[in-house]
C-alpha cells in the first residue's frame, strides 16, 4: 500500500500515485491500449487523444454517476459533453435502455464522429458499446470501468450486447472500444458484495490459463478482499494482460478466446433461471466454475483447490435449487451451442482449459440433478 511518507512533499506522492501502465490489444488497425493507474480519472491521463470528434456521450448509471461523472466531465477538457444515467442492475441490461440511449443520441445530434464514453459496471459498458455499435452502423467507442469485474473481464475484448428473457446477451455486437481506462481508485467505494462477484473473473484467468497466478491468489486473497491497493493493481494488471492476449488470438470467439466463458454456461442459466439480478453475474460464475470443474473430471485435489479459493473470496460454490429440465433449457440457449451439441470450457487441469462438446452426459445430468448443494 502506497503511503506518503511524513515530510515528503505532495508533489512527490502525487507523481507516484500518477504512473500507470499499459497494456495493448493487438487487433491491427483496430489495437487500441488498456490503461491502468490510480487516480486517473483526477487529470493524470488525458483522455480526450482516442476521441474521434469534439462531442461525446457519456452513459453511465444513476449509482456511479454521483460519485465519478463530475470527475470524468473534467477531464474532458473543451468536449461538447452529453450524459445520460441508467437504472442500476443488471434487471436494466435491456432493450429499453439501449432505446433511451439511442434517443439520447439522436435528440442531441450525435454524429458519425460523436464518441460514446461508458462510465460505470459491466452492464453499462455492454450496453453502451451496443449503442455505439449500432448507431450510425458505428461510432467510437470509450470504456471507463469502475467495478473490479468489469475492470478485469467485460471492459475488455468489445463484446457489446444486451440480455433477452430467453438469454443472456443474446442480442449484441463486437465492437472494440478506442481505449479503456481503468482507474483501480475506483474500487474503493466498490461495496463488498461488487468486490466479491469481480473476483470470480479474477479467479477464473487463472484457472484457465495460468497456475502460478491461481497460487497467487490463494495467498493474497485476503489482501484483496481488504481492497489493498498493491494487490488489486496486480490482480487488475495480470488479468487485463491474459484477456488482451487471448482476445488478439481469436477476437470474434472462433476458437481460443471462447476459454474465457468458463464457468459461464453453468452461471447464465443460473442467472437466468433465478432472475436477472438475483445473482450477481460473478456470484453465478463462481459455482459455474466448480460445476465445470466437476464435470472436466480433473483430479479432485484441483476441484478442491479452486472450491477452496472461491469460498475464500466469499463466493457461492453450489448453485441454487434449478429442476434439471430448467437446467438444460437454459444451457440450451448458450452461445457456444453448435448443431443443437451443448459445448462446454473444462480444464485438463488447473491452468488448462479447453472448449469441448465430448463430456460425460450421465454426470452432467448428475450434477445439474441434483438439489441445491
Amino acid at each position: 500500500m502506497l503511503f506518503r511518507a511524513q515530510g515528503a512533499p505532495l508533489r512527490w506522492y502525487t507523481a507516484v500515485m500518477a504512473k500507470h501502465s499499459t497494456i495493448t490489444v493487438k487487433l491491427g488497425d483496430r489495437s487500441y491500449p488498456i490503461i491502468i493507474g490510480s487516480g486517473l480519472l483526477d487529470g493524470a491521463f488525458d483522455l480526450t487523444r482516442f476521441m474521434r470528434g469534439s462531442d461525446c456521450l457519456i452513459v453511465s448509471n444513476e449509482t456511479v454517476a454521483p460519485l465519478y461523472l463530475d470527475r470524468l466531465r473534467a477531464n474532458l477538457g473543451d468536449k461538447t459533453i452529453h450524459s445520460i444515467e441508467l437504472p442500476d442492475g443488471e434487471a436494466h441490461k435491456s432493450i429499453a435502455s439501449l432505446q433511451t440511449i439511442l434517443d439520447r443520441l439522436a435528440e442531441s445530434g450525435a454524429g458519425r464522429d460523436t464518441t460514446v464514453i461508458a462510465l460505470g459496471g459491466g452492464v453499462v459498458g455492454d450496453i453502451a458499446g451496443f449503442a455505439a455499435a449500432c448507431y450510425m452502423r458505428g461510432v467510437a467507442f470509450i470504456q471507463v470501468p469502475t467495478t473490479l469485474l468489469a475492470q478485469v473481464d467485460s471492459s475488455v475484448g468489445g463484446k457489446t450486447g444486451v440480455n433477452h428473457p430467453e438469454g443472456k446477451n443474446l442480442i449484441g455486437a463486437f465492437h472494440q472500444p478506442r481505449a479503456v481506462l481503468i482507474d483501480t481508485s475506483t474500487l474503493s467505494s466498490l461495496p463488498d458484495r461488487e468486490l466479491k462477484a469481480g473476483l470470480a473473473e479474477v479467479i477464473k484467468h487463472g484457472a484457465i490459463c495460468d497456475i502460478e497466478f491461481f497460487a497467487w491468489l490463494e495467498e493474497n486473497m485476503q489482501k484483496l478482499l481488504r481492497k489493498e491497493p498493491l494487490a488489486l493493481a496486480h490482480a487488475v494488471q495480470r488479468s487485463c494482460e491474459i484477456k488482451a492476449e487471448v482476445v488478439a488470438d481469436d477476437e470474434r470467439e472462433a476458437g481460443r478466446r471462447a476459454i474465457l466463458n468458463f464457468g459461464h454456461t453453468f452461471g447464465h442459466a443460473i442467472e437466468r433461471c433465478e432472475g436477472y439480478g438475483e445473482w450477481l453475474h460473478g456470484e453465478a460464475v463462481a459455482a459455474g466454475m466448480v460445476m465445470a470443474a466437476e464435470l472436466s473430471g480433473i483430479i479432485d485435489a484441483d476441484i478442491d483447490r479452486l472450491r477452496a479459493l472461491i469460498a475464500q473470496a466469499g463466493l457461492p460454490v453450489s448453485p441454487p435449487s434449478i429442476d434439471a429440465d430448467s437446467w438444460m433449457r437454459a444451457m440450451g440457449m448458450d452461445k457456444k451451442v453448435e448443431q443443437d451439441q451443448l459445448r462446454f470450457v473444462l480444464l485438463h487441469a488447473l491452468g488448462d482449459a479447453h472448449v469441448t462438446s465430448s463430456y460425460d452426459n450421465e454426470l452432467l445430468r448428475q450434477i445439474v440433478g441434483a438439489d441445491a448443494r
